[in-house]
């Protein structure tokens, strides 16, 4: 079950949701809105790569460098 992030058209509240059913209506916390956006969003892992060693990852805009990005703001 994942957890996306949605934006009320309405009132412009950003928020989080725990999607159970594909076809579950999704409400916004602040007003009850209905009207809502599905947003794009990072997210982070971690793996082991063969010798054991434990790697992170997090998503992000393709274009930053160095942690510094004008783009998304990471």
């Amino acid at each position: 079950m994942p957890i996306y992030e949605y934006e009320c058209r309405t009132c412009k509240k950003k928020f989080e949701y725990l999607v159970r059913s594909k076809d579950e209506a999704i409400q916004c916390p602040e007003c009850a809105g209905s009207e809502v956006s599905r947003l794009l969003s990072t997210f982070a892992f971690t793996s082991k790569d063969k010798g054991g060693n434990i790697t992170a990852s997090s998503g992000g805009c393709s274009g930053c460098s160095g942690g510094n990005c004008s783009t998304c703001g990471h």
